[in-house]
């Protein structure tokens, strides 16, 4: 099997190289912003050469036309917050998987993940941290790149920064030093760990602004000092890299927005007064809806019942965001629940209140922005990369479509084709 995937991905090498053009005609296209009738996307190589009314493109004679009946045209879909080394925790807990499974096994796993992810429409994810593999994610995304792996584009952080007791496991004797889930740093160490990792490939740096520690361990509570934050951000900044930010209380997402971090991730316990404060810091917000409902189902809730007081307070904070106007990315833990599942995100911004085809903008063009790739991904435009994705029906009208997946396309090849359909 390994041995036929691996010539598949020659093969479509090959074929791209000879770039034919390839017209893409669909019912309709969302082209990051808007959805558009009568429009088709032409490929060349791995770019998109045009993108409009048929009418007005003219395309070679001996273009290949690929027919998407009654099938919405889209950007490859963008997972801001994904842990490609992780998989459910009802399958196996967090602490068993950072302390029992051998990093090989992770790898394995994680190549499995990159694929069903990439299948799923999701062509770029940002990972947030290996959670006790090392610098594995980094060599996960050299292996996509050189297409020894399928998997979708991916942006990563490395180990993660927390600050020296706040992370986990931690449910050992004092004596006893086990590994941990991320790099412990604090106070002038946090320069040389920043360094460390941007080194090692990071493409971003990721720091855990609160987290529960403490003799109670009850509730979040702040991990740094605000100047402590402000230094991991300005030795990141000064290698061009952007931090983000874990952040579940207040103190922590206030202190993240001042000191200067990109994009908060989770803000359960936000209050207007925050997302306000992000808002005017042009920070933006990946809520993790999904994980929020997958840690309670795990905890036995079940979506007959009434909701729990967490999610119940998560929608009230969600609100809070709209009202204050905050820049809302699509990013959904992916890995804490099944991998090839991220349209549940989608799915849940809007169940919150968000328009549909602003949630399609936040999983697309906002989430390019946002992760600084605008110029490469998140639209259907001329020059940019053709990361592509159809689905049939029309997710403006049912959001669901995206789980009706026809057409995976990432930099010109087709990795899914299920048009006939």
């Amino acid at each position: 099997m390994a041995r036929l995937l691996a010539s598949f991905v020659v093969w479509l090498i090959a074929s791209n190289a000879n770039a034919q053009e390839t017209v893409l005609k669909p019912e309709r296209v969302f082209d990051g912003v808007a959805m558009h009738e009568g429009w088709i996307v032409v490929v060349k190589g791995e770019k998109i050469i045009a993108a409009g009314p048929e009418e007005t493109i003219k395309v070679s004679a001996d273009a290949k036309t690929l027919a998407l009946p009654r099938m919405t045209l889209l950007p490859g879909l963008i997972d801001a917050h994904s842990h490609l080394l992780l998989h459910p925790y009802d399958e196996t807990s967090w602490e068993d998987q950072v302390l029992k499974e051998p990093l090989a096994e992770r790898v394995c796993r994680a190549t499995n993940h990159a694929k069903a992810n990439l299948l799923s429409g999701f062509t770029t994810m940002r990972d947030l941290g290996t959670e006790g593999a090392g610098y594995a994610d980094v060599g996960i995304k050299r292996a996509i790149e050189k297409g020894i792996i399928l998997g979708p584009r991916l942006l990563v952080t490395t180990k993660a920064i927390v600050a020296t007791g706040t992370y986990a496991p931690n449910s050992f004797a004092p004596e006893w030093r086990v590994p941990q889930g991320a790099d412990e740093a604090d106070g002038e160490s946090l320069r040389k760990v920043v360094r460390e990792q941007i080194r090692a490939g990071a493409d971003w740096i990721k720091v855990y602004a609160d987290y529960p520690h403490g003799p109670k361990k009850a509730g979040a509570r702040p991990a740094f000092s605000l100047d402590e934050l402000k230094l991991i951000v300005a030795t990141a900044k000064d290698a061009g890299v952007p931090v983000v930010a874990h952040a579940t209380s207040i103190d922590g997402m206030q202190r993240s927005t001042l000191a200067g971090v990109e994009t908060i991730e989770h803000g359960n316990e936000a209050d207007i007064v925050t997302f306000r404060m992000m808002a005017r810091h042009n920070v933006a917000w990946c809520p993790t809806l999904a994980a929020d409902e997958a840690m309670a189902r795990y905890s036995g809730w079940k979506p007959t019942a009434p909701e729990p007081a967490g999610l119940r307070s998560k929608r009230e904070a969600f609100k809070l965001a709209l009202e204050a106007g905050v820049t809302i990315v699509n990013g959904s833990d992916i890995g804490v629940f099944k991998h090839g599942d991220g349209a549940r995100e989608i799915e849940l911004l809007v169940e919150c209140g968000v328009k549909p085809i602003d949630a399609l903008r936040s999983a697309t063009s906002i989430a390019a922005r946002t992760l600084h790739r605008d110029d490469k991904i998140g639209a259907a435009k001329s020059g940019l990369l053709a990361d592509l994705v159809a689905v049939a029906g029309d997710p403006t009208k049912d959001i669901k479509s995206l789980r009706q997946v026809r057409l995976v396309m990432k930099g010109g090849l087709v990795l899914r084709d299920e048009t006939a359909k």
